[in-house]
């Protein structure tokens, strides 16, 4: 089977992360020590601009897309970096850094099935409901615009219903629905029926959180932080090792595959993307040794930008990257704090603006030039983003709280939700509610995080 990725955008050929253990970070330590502000206390409180960031990397997705959905032509990123990553390539690896550097905070702070429950509203709901818009909203729209007619479209075989089938539990089998938007550029240019290939990353994104919820149950992440800093070094070793056997550099390194003859798992993927999780994972385990300095940013940028040109940047590139993104989270201007804190529009942005971009490439869109067609897609995917977190997403967050209520074992009676009038009962005696973020008891309070 076919790797219908789109691998001229997102996540290709090679990607690598930054690692807070790693010299990179250990210099950041040693070099900072007299700065005023750690990594700890910079990001303390909910005053940061991870919220922005994650916007803009979906933007940062959909404008890498651009070209290839738009116009069938190549992503200049791959040319400009000698193979080595894209705009789009380097967006998904912020959101995992950042992924990485919130989630695990959450995992250290929530017992695991409250975790997971959080992890599942994050991502599933808005999934849905995508899945569902886009089989039965858009599908139907293109075969009239491409056919005229509706006739077969929800028979088919790998049609409307089956897509959504296909696809509802994370890992995407399905990228196609009934052969349609061969004739788009981005159609043309892959001989594939893509509606959504943006979507192929949650996969790699949900396995992250299953590995951070098992090294939580297992008392790693709060005891034995040490073993995931392992981890994340085992992975630059990886990098390392991939770098030393590529063809050329600087060029493409590492190798794609099935995972156990799986094709729509991709262990280059896999390996790479948990890389950059654990590198964000490791800055929040050792957040109070890792020192914000303006003077390391701006040589973590010269680094980024070095390795793109000379190689390398899986190894030595992504780790400054992690340290660069932490740091812009804590040191953007003020007023890109307000921004994603209480309404999330990311996700929904991600996971819309593909079709969205097909569409409008079928509906001739491009030939207005790529910054109107840029413009266009990004007004209409805002939209939906929008409608997505206020009709769906949000709603769903709103049952993070949520608990099944438990009969009175000696009565069968369910307890009164109310007390009625008179003494208060003795607090101390009542059980903390499960997974309740005041509850002192049984969890420090817990810091909102993005999913």
């Amino acid at each position: 089977m076919t790797d219908l990725r789109p691998v001229d955008v997102d996540f290709p050929t090679k990607e690598n992360i930054c690692l807070p253990p790693l010299p990179w970070l250990t210099f950041a330590v040693v070099a900072g020590i007299r700065a005023r502000q750690t990594l700890a206390s910079a990001s303390s409180s909910a005053d940061n601009s991870f919220g922005f960031l994650r916007l803009m990397f979906a933007f940062a997705v959909l404008v890498s897309h651009s070209l290839p959905i738009g116009f069938g032509a190549d992503d200049p990123g791959g040319a400009l970096t000698n193979g080595q990553t894209a705009l789009g390539e380097i967006a998904i690896l912020g959101f995992f850094v950042i992924s990485g550097f919130l989630i695990t905070r959450s995992g250290t702070r929530a017992p695991v099935l409250r975790y997971l429950w959080h992890r599942g509203l994050r991502i599933l709901p808005g999934l849905w409901v995508c899945l569902v818009v886009t089989a039965f909203g858009f599908a139907p729209v293109v075969s009239l615009w491409e056919r005229g007619t509706l006739h077969g479209l929800f028979s088919d075989s790998d049609g409307p219903f089956q897509y959504v089938l296909s696809n509802s539990f994370v890992a995407i089998w399905q990228y196609g629905i009934s052969d349609l938007l061969l004739d788009t550029p981005y159609g043309q240019r892959t001989g594939t029926s893509v509606v959504n290939g943006s979507l192929w990353s949650l996969i790699y994104e949900v396995f992250c959180y299953l590995l951070v919820a098992g090294l939580a149950a297992v008392g790693v992440l709060r005891r034995a932080r040490w073993l995931v800093a392992i981890l994340a070094l085992a992975g630059a070793g990886v990098m390392m090792h991939d770098l030393l056997r590529a063809p050329e550099i600087p060029g493409p390194q590492g190798v794609h595959g099935p995972i156990f003859g799986v094709d729509g798992l991709d262990s280059y993927s896999l390996v790479y993307l948990t890389y950059v999780f654990l590198l964000g994972a490791v800055c929040q385990l050792y957040r109070e040794r890792i020192v914000l300095h303006d003077g390391l940013a701006v040589a973590a940028a010269a680094v980024v930008v070095a390795t793109t040109q000379f190689g390398a940047f899986a190894v030595l590139g992504y780790p400054a990257f992690a340290y660069l993104v932490l740091w812009l989270a804590v040191r953007l201007p003020r007023w890109t704090r307000r921004i994603g804190r209480k309404h999330d529009y990311s996700y929904g942005f991600y996971i819309y603006a593909f079709p969205v971009q097909q569409l409008l490439a079928l509906m001739d869109v491009p030939r207005l030039g790529l910054v109107a067609y840029i413009a266009s897609c990004t007004i209409a995917t805002v939209a939906l983003a929008v409608a997505s977190w206020h009709v769906v997403e949000r709603p769903a967050m709103a049952l993070k709280a949520w608990s099944p209520r438990r009969r009175d074992t000696t009565t069968g009676v369910r307890p009164l939700a109310t007390a009625r009038r008179g003494p208060r009962p003795d607090t101390e005696k009542m059980p903390a509610a499960v997974g309740a973020d005041q509850a002192t008891t049984v969890r420090p309070p817990a810091t909102r995080h993005r999913g």
